[in-house]
């Protein structure tokens, strides 16, 4: 009989719909019923596309053995880190600080308070099975030890987690002092930071992209750009289909993990559009096109919003769906194309990966693209008749928000109306479905919020992706429901000194109020609404939303400083800070309105907002009071909303952006 998890709305919840365990969503329920048979909680957090959540889940918790003990001495709590990150935020702090290291699954052991008393990932059947009786032993013969033991780690972290933040406000010095650390751990051989395993350094690479589009500097753009085409010529791009998967297990970026995030692609997406705006380079334009693609083929739903992840695992095997042997590739190809491709891809009889298996790299351009293209087409379409990895179908509202402002610029910059059609689907989508009474929903699936409620990162995400639509439609409405967000994230989430807090005032109080201050696979909260205030303050000319943007900068500056590769979203936000603003407005249509348009978006200066509209168009501050001139189209370019004289020509709008007068 299904548990209590068959109407989860929770993919991975719904994963384990069928367990002999009988577990519990979290809820007060769960806690009262720990309370009423006197035992502890077993919490064990994972998601879908994990794949030792996948390995621990056939190990343990399908096995009857293992439940019957489980069902006996705990009360079984399963909770999707995606679907609450305060949740898992709680306990990986106390995970990493009673262990050393963290990951997922995440298993915890709890006083029915929910106090950790044990903290640990992973564990095969035999060694979980000790711990549940070792717990079981401390509980009923030395719980007031054990007790007294989880209320000082407890304490311990609160004090840690709850300390207000030193300001230190990021300056121009702070800016290339970041940059040379971060040279000191670069990998100028691989590209990437560090050794493996490599996550792609979505955020630091914006960062040194738009440090370059202020200083110039060649070390910035050095670094960015042999990393962004070492990830794209590896195994951990999909060189079939475009997308990324979460990270390589090795320095040289060959064998990923095989899982694909939302959040890494549509970060990437900007990523590699930036890249081509400021190189033109013809790899970056092709990496950006190809995993746009991937969103709008392999991750959009039947309601126009993005999908979670493509699961690690097919039928259990991880990679089973991409990897290749020269065999199989002259299968699919015959022999002579099936040769020159395995030649072209790195796919040796040695192999890459397991059992002489490799995966797909592509180290050199081929001699002849239209031959490429076609053998691309023709392996992804026997690829396509295999096994495919199980998507996790929930709708993540930060990690869509970040979508959505991928696709917007990547419809600006190259001129694609699908892109910004299916970002546009996304953000109406969202707005009607995860936006409740005012407050905004974390998650969905099939159309249905969940109800778990929104954190700051939801907020941040989603008005930074509403900004660049709106920078990318000319469209009002977009602006202004971005500020509705960023006038809840003002009120519910705000800290003390300046920062913003992950879950609302209003929240369910947790052990401790949880606060992410580094950027580490997607930005923190506070990072996220920084970006968004700065944004919106460029657009509206709004000093308070400037001053909210500064302060949660300083409020993560020390970090920033002591850690850049942590801290790359709040690095991005300040080089537009130290920028300033610098705002266009183009007004009027036709070709050359197009063109003027156009040139503005080829700027890169990090504090650049542009919109494109006609004059006085409504809710729009940047069009008012702009007419055209002498009925012709025009640019204002402006700084910090003190503009130059309108212009008429592409030539003089270019040397107004390079600072001619």
């Amino acid at each position: 009989m299904p548990n209590r998890l068959a109407t989860a709305t929770s993919p991975y919840l719904a994963q384990h719909a069928d367990n002999p365990v009988d577990w519990w969503e979290w809820c007060d329920e769960a806690f009262a019923e720990a309370r009423r048979r006197d035992v502890p909680i077993l919490l064990s957090v994972g998601y879908a596309a994990c794949h030792w959540c996948h390995v621990m889940a056939h190990e343990s918790f399908e096995d009857e053995s293992v439940a019957r003990v489980l069902n006996a001495g705990f009360v079984a709590i399963k909770v999707d880190r995606e679907e609450r990150p305060d949740i898992d935020a709680i306990y990986m702090s106390a995970t990493t600080a009673l262990t050393g290291h963290g990951g997922w699954p995440m298993t915890c052991l709890l006083t029915p308070s929910g106090q950790p008393f044990h903290c640990g990932t992973y564990y095969p059947q035999a060694a979980f099975l000790q711990l549940l009786a070792a717990a079981s032993e401390a509980w009923t013969e030395r719980r007031d030890e054990l007790e007294s033991a989880s209320g000082r780690v407890v304490e311990a972290l609160r004090s840690v987690l709850d300390a207000a933040k030193k300001p230190a406000p990021l300056g121009e010095a702070d800016l290339a002092a970041a940059v040379e650390r971060l040279a000191h751990g670069f990998d100028p051989i691989n590209g990437g930071f560090g050794s493996a395993p490599k996550f792609p350094p979505s955020m630091v690479l914006e960062f040194l992209l738009r440090h370059y589009g202020r200083t110039g500097d060649p070390t910035a753009l050095r670094m960015a750009s042999e990393t962004c085409e070492a990830m794209a010529r590896g195994g951990i791009y999909d060189q079939l289909a475009g997308g990324f998967a979460r990270y390589s297990v090795d320095e040289r970026w060959v064998v990923p993990h095989f899982e694909k995030m939302l959040y890494d692609n549509a970060q990437l997406l900007r990523v590699y559009c930036h890249l081509w705006r400021a190189t033109r380079s013809p790899l970056a334009e092709r990496v950006t096109r190809e995993v746009a693609d991937f969103l709008l083929n392999d991750l959009v739903t039947e309601q126009g919003g993005f999908a979670s992840a493509l699961d690690a695992d097919t039928d259990g095997v991880e990679g089973l769906t991409y990897v290749w042997t020269p065999e199989l590739l002259i299968e699919a190809l015959g022999e002579a194309d099936g040769a020159r491709a395995a030649q072209l891809l790195s796919v040796t009889g040695a192999g890459t990966f397991e059992l002489g298996t490799s995966t797909l790299r592509l180290l050199s351009d081929p001699d002849d693209l239209q031959w490429w293209q076609q053998i691309r087409l023709r392996l992804r379409a026997v690829r396509d008749q295999r096994p495919q990895p199980a998507r996790d179908d929930k709708v993540i509202a930060a990690w869509n928000g970040l979508a959505i402002a991928g696709l917007a610029e990547a419809a600006m910059l190259l001129g694609e109306p699908r892109y910004l059609a299916a970002a546009t689907k996304c953000a109406l989508f969202l707005l009607d479905r995860h936006w409740v009474d005012g407050r905004l929903h974390r998650s969905s699936r099939d159309g249905k919020a969940s109800p778990a409620m929104g954190v700051a990162e939801d907020y941040g995400d989603l008005a930074e992706g509403l900004l660049a639509l709106h920078q990318a439609s000319g469209d009002g409405f977009w602006l202004h429901r971005a500020g509705e967000l960023l006038d809840v994230a003002s009120q519910h989430f705000a800290a003390d000194d300046g920062g913003f807090f992950d879950t609302a005032d209003d929240a369910e109080q947790l052990f401790s109020r949880p606060r992410e201050v580094g950027d580490n696979a997607a930005p923190a909260g506070q990072s996220a609404i920084a970006g968004a205030l700065l944004s919106y303050a460029a657009l509206t000319g709004s000093t308070s939303h400037r001053a909210g943007a500064e302060a949660a900068i300083a409020s993560a500056g020390e970090l920033a400083n002591r850690e850049p590769r942590f801290a790359g979203w709040i690095l991005s936000i300040a080089e537009a800070v130290v920028a300033g603003p610098l705002q266009v407005a183009v007004v009027g249509a036709g070709e050359l309105a197009d063109a003027l348009a156009s040139t503005a978006r080829s700027a890169i200066s990090p504090g650049l907002v542009i919109v494109h509209g006609e004059p006085d168009a409504a809710g729009v501050p940047l069009l008012a009071d702009r007419p055209l001139v002498a009925e012709s189209p025009a640019a204002y370019l402006c700084r910090g909303f003190v503009c130059d004289q309108p212009v008429t020509a592409v030539a003089d709008l270019l040397a107004g952006l390079a600072g001619q007068p």
